[in-house]
């Protein structure tokens, strides 16, 4: 094995001038070299970065590669130094194997399938059109971000968990502090022990009074309260920040990409496979972390057990040994397979719904106002830094004719 492999020393935290929907050049580059490059940490620690499709794909089904909090000493751009990590606290099961794992998530499984989320469809159908109209009434411009984007999935999360209608205002502004991305350390935490604090009160609340929802559902069975607070803070953290910054950027890419917008508003039967597609061109989950429990042979190179691993799902997305002409937007492209929702054990529980929330969102949208475009010069769309751990859009300013309302 004398080939020499790629080294990778910093994690790419821009996007290219006038590409926001691409990923950062350097990444890119790493895929161009190889699937799998090496990749030196903050205080000097090796690891890898896996940027090829099929094998993010290998080590996602993996089980000799960890999702174990505690074994995540090092993060891409911090050091860490000899801090000590802790264990994943009861419930949090993304970061945990099994059988812990399946503990958690097992219980509800029932609650995400496909044909309970088809059953949603007409609450998101409604709550999509309560923001239409609002948008409709309050007249152009508006912030699609603040409009539309960030509440619909807001509220239906809020009714999976139950909670009050009342508390959803300050709840909603407690979450998005702690995952935007731009929140200063001290604020984030605060507004983190908020949000734990408040779904401490729920989770009692619901099992004193179980109201109709999926918290509610899980106080039949032999979980803790303190699990219960984990499990919320898990779907409240995959189903809330991926799906708005879905919203908000694919409409953008749509904007930016006038004649697939075009086809979509022609033919609302291309909706499913396009959905599909913008899940796969933004990949707005970017990259995820596995160590490796023992000696892995990956690639053609040997992963030491102890090795951190960061899997690049936004390059995976954009293999062209995966898919022809990766960094074009196509809704008619006839290749599935993304690794957005990720793949294994731990692939996305909340998928169905996403896919459900998208489909109606997008529609909806595009079908209320034809003439739907930018505000401002698409340069200046506020998006997300690529530190932040999803990718999205800060705000969008949009307009359409007025007739429209």
């Amino acid at each position: 094995m004398g080939e020499s492999v790629h080294t990778v020393t910093t994690m790419p935290t821009a996007r290219q001038s006038g590409c926001p929907f691409d990923p950062p050049a350097e990444l890119i580059d790493a895929r161009r070299h190889g699937p799998i490059s090496r990749y030196t940490f903050p205080g000097g620690k090796p690891g890898w970065l896996i940027t090829g499709y099929d094998l993010v794909r290998s080590v996602l089904a993996d089980s000799r590669f960890s999702s174990r909090k505690e074994l995540m000493r090092h993060h891409p751009t911090i050091d860490y130094g000899d801090f000590e990590v802790p264990p994943a606290p009861p419930g949090e099961f993304l970061l945990m194997d099994e059988p812990q794992h399946s503990r958690y998530r097992k219980p509800l499984m029932g609650k995400f399938t496909v044909r309970r989320m088809r059953l949603l469809s007409e609450r998101i159908e409604q709550i999509t059109a309560d923001h239409l109209d609002a948008m409709e009434k309050t007249g152009p411009p508006t912030d699609l971000v603040t409009a539309y984007a960030k509440p619909i999935p807001a509220v239906i999360i809020c009714e999976l968990l139950g909670v009050p209608y009342q508390d959803r205002g300050s709840f909603q502004e407690q979450v998005d502090s702690f995952m935007n991305g731009e929140t200063s350390d001290e604020d984030l935490m605060a507004a983190y022990t908020a949000t734990q604090n408040y779904l401490a009160e729920l989770v009692a609340a619901k099992r004193a009074n179980p109201t109709d929802d999926v918290l509610s559902d899980l106080t039949d069975s032999d979980l803790t309260d303190e699990e219960l607070k984990g499990i919320a803070l898990i779907l409240l953290a995959a189903g809330l920040d991926t799906t708005a910054n879905m919203l908000a950027l694919g409409t953008f890419a749509l904007l930016r990409n006038p004649e697939q917008l075009a086809a979509l508003r022609a033919d609302p039967a291309l909706i499913d496979g396009a959905v599909e597609e913008l899940l796969r061109y933004l990949s707005v989950a970017k990259t995820f972390m596995r160590t490796a429990l023992e000696d892995v042979e990956l690639g053609g190179r040997t992963i030491k057990s102890g090795s951190p691993v960061i899997l690049s799902y936004n390059t995976a997305n954009r293999d062209p040994e995966r898919f022809a002409d990766p960094h074009v937007l196509d809704l008619g492209r006839q290749q599935g397979g993304h690794l957005a929702f990720g793949h294994g054990i731990h692939q996305c529980l909340g998928q169905q719904l996403a896919r459900v929330e998208m489909r109606v969102a997008f529609r909806a949208l595009i079908e209320r106002f034809p003439t739907l475009r930018l505000a401002v010069p698409a340069e200046e769309v506020g998006l997300r830094s690529e530190t932040a751990d999803i990718y999205g859009v800060k705000s969008m300013p949009v307009t359409w004719d007025k007739e429209e309302s």
